[in-house]
């Protein structure tokens, strides 16, 4: 086909997707998003009519038989027969879908894929995705895209780069497909919005992540981006930093068309890139002159300035924004929401907040108080009984087998919109820490430092794991322009004989917690974080700090619990700063 015809259709091809099919797609999409404004006006009504509809719909189901589902008329009676749980309690009925028996769990009979995370104990969790589950996923998406669109005309029906993950990672007894529900939305997406995605869904299968993002960037590069959505801030960190490190093979593909042979990417992937490939000499000279410049290659180089970045801001994951100027220039940033594989449970509506109004229309919440986490018998508030200024476990109900569901999200509540809460994700509360998505919980520590010390034959008095970042002059040293964050092992130097043999058990705890915890094995092999480093403290430092911590805790020492996980950000600094001129013991 010749160049003009090409250009020509093309040029059809633009006009039937902007001026027809968009706008007919739209239409619906506003209507859902007037929907959800005027359910914010009244969410104790929306909420617990939502609940009605769940447990009615699901009441044929094992659960809703052994749970008297059919019993339940108001809240008070769900809470009642119901208890808050975690993952570990579905586990049973959520095994017998994996197996087939979808009636265990779920009145929908058919099932897309299970959307995998890992759990807080060693188990992985399995969160079925139905036709529901979609529906959820799709319209909380749209309402976000749509209010995005609005406050940002100029990104409106361009190309838009959005990472995602393989849905197709491995198979349940029964052949359901298991992996990321991303994958599997990027794979359904119609043939006319497609067009607006530089990355196709062949992409989400690639394994490595260098190889990844190099297909990421040789496809992307070409088009004026619009927005870019990736959950985790730290993965457009990364993306940002691979152009630059492969930027003279980069430019070379892109002048030649070609796809570098030093990935080894399975050959129908590798097929379906190389047809979608055309020659950019025009594109390659453009960033041939940007490099002579300035010696770099970033985003900021090579996509608009008003290129729309979507991504979690809240959190310890807050960390990242300091570097996005350096890589991204001064574009606009607006956080996506609190959404894991469980479900979506806010939509922020501005830029430059980590703040979402909860989503009433999808599923039901219930909220306990911080200060009691670890209670048996918490209280139990709806969203409309929330308190400005206040922090809460969210717990969700949603239409696809989750009830009362403890998630472990620790969230504070930043404002109303209208009469609904809007909230900020805190943390994944005291027993976990999620510097950049790989959720290690205090007990997944425990299990893997138990096997570490048994395999080195290793005896500690006391440990403690805490996230940390390199500081500026180390990452120098390294000759890093990022400070990269890793989880640092502080031991007790009177627990080690043998220097080296600290650095052995931070190497065999990070192997074993990449074991037996998927995320934070996907965050390494990634670079998102990196190695578990030794970091000796003195002698006699944790007796010290414990009884500094009951000081402020309160409670008895019969009581006291040593934390081996740590998830302060900042423990080095502040351990430092609080312990370094008290006496040894």
């Amino acid at each position: 086909m010749s160049n003009p015809i090409r250009r020509a259709l093309k040029h059809v091809s633009h006009f039937l997707l902007h001026k027809v099919a968009l706008k007919l797609i739209a239409r619906p999409i506003r209507r859902r998003l007037a929907h959800f404004e005027a359910s914010t006006h009244c969410p104790r009504e929306v909420q617990e009519a939502l609940l009605r509809r769940i447990l009615a719909h699901q009441a044929p189901t094992d659960f809703g038989r052994d749970h008297r589902f059919d019993a339940i008329r108001t809240v008070e009676d769900y809470r009642r027969q119901l208890p808050i749980a975690g993952y570990e309690y579905l586990e049973p009925y959520i095994a017998r879908v994996r197996r087939g028996e979808t009636s265990a769990l779920l009145a929908d009979r058919r099932i897309y894929m299970f959307a995998l995370t890992s759990g807080t104990t060693a188990v992985r969790k399995f969160i079925p995705v139905t036709q529901q589950y979609l529906d959820d996923y799709r319209r909380g998406w749209n309402i976000w895209g749509l209010k995005a669109f609005r406050d940002h005309p100029e990104v409106r029906m361009k190309p838009i780069l959005q990472m995602s993950g393989d849905w197709d990672e491995q198979r349940t007894e029964s052949g359901i497909p298991c992996g990321a529900v991303t994958g599997l939305t990027a794979h359904m997406q119609k043939r006319i919005i497609r067009w607006l995605y530089s990355v196709p869904p062949s992409v989400a299968r690639i394994e490595e992540a260098r190889a990844k993002y190099y297909a990421v960037l040789l496809l992307s590069i070409p088009r004026k981006i619009s927005m870019i959505i990736a959950a985790n801030p730290s993965t457009l960190i990364n993306l940002a930093r691979s152009g630059d490190r492969d930027k003279e093979s980069l430019i070379r593909d892109l002048h030649d068309g070609t796809l570098t042979a030093q990935f080894d990417l399975p050959a129908d992937i590798r097929a379906d890139l190389t047809r979608r490939l055309r020659r950019h000499p025009e594109r390659a000279h453009q960033l041939e002159e940007i490099v002579r410049r300035t010696g770099t290659l970033y985003p900021k180089d090579y996509w608009p300035s008003d290129c729309l970045l979507g991504n979690w801001t809240g959190g310890s994951v807050a960390s990242y924004l300091r570097h996005y100027p350096r890589y991204f220039g001064a574009t606009p940033v607006r956080d996506v929401g609190l959404i894991a594989s469980e479900g979506r449970m806010t939509i922020p509506l501005a830029d430059a907040t980590p703040a979402g109004v909860l989503d009433v229309t999808s599923h039901y919440y219930e909220f306990i108080p911080e200060a009691e986490g670890d209670s048996p018998n918490p209280t139990v508030l709806g969203a409309h009984e929330l308190k400005q200024g206040a922090a809460y476990y969210i717990l969700l109900t949603t239409a696809y087998g989750l009830y009362r569901y403890h998630i472990h999200d620790l969230v504070r509540v930043a404002g109303l919109h209208n009469n609904t809460p809007l909230l900020e994700f805190l943390s994944k509360g005291s027993h976990f820490s999620n510097l950049t998505g790989e959720k290690i919980s205090e007990y997944h520590v425990a299990q893997a430092m138990v096997e570490a010390q048994r395999e080195l034959d290793v005896t500690l008095t006391a440990y403690g794991v805490a996230p940390c970042w390199e500081n500026d002059e180390a990452a120098k040293g390294i000759g890093s322009e990022f400070e990269q964050p890793y989880y640092g092992l502080f031991v007790e130097r009177g627990d080690l004989d043998d220097p080296a043999m600290g650095h052995r058990l931070a190497e065999r705890l990070d192997a074993r917690l990449r074991s037996i915890n998927s995320e934070y094995d996907s965050k390494r092999a990634s670079e998102r974080l990196g190695a578990i480093r030794l970091e000796p403290v003195r002698t006699g430092f944790w007796q010290q700090w414990d009884r500094l911590r009951l000081r402020k805790t309160g409670g008895t020492l019969e009581q006291y619990k040593h934390p081996c996980l740590i998830n302060d950000p900042q423990f080095r600094e502040h351990m430092e700063r609080d312990l370094t001129n008290l006496p040894a013991s």
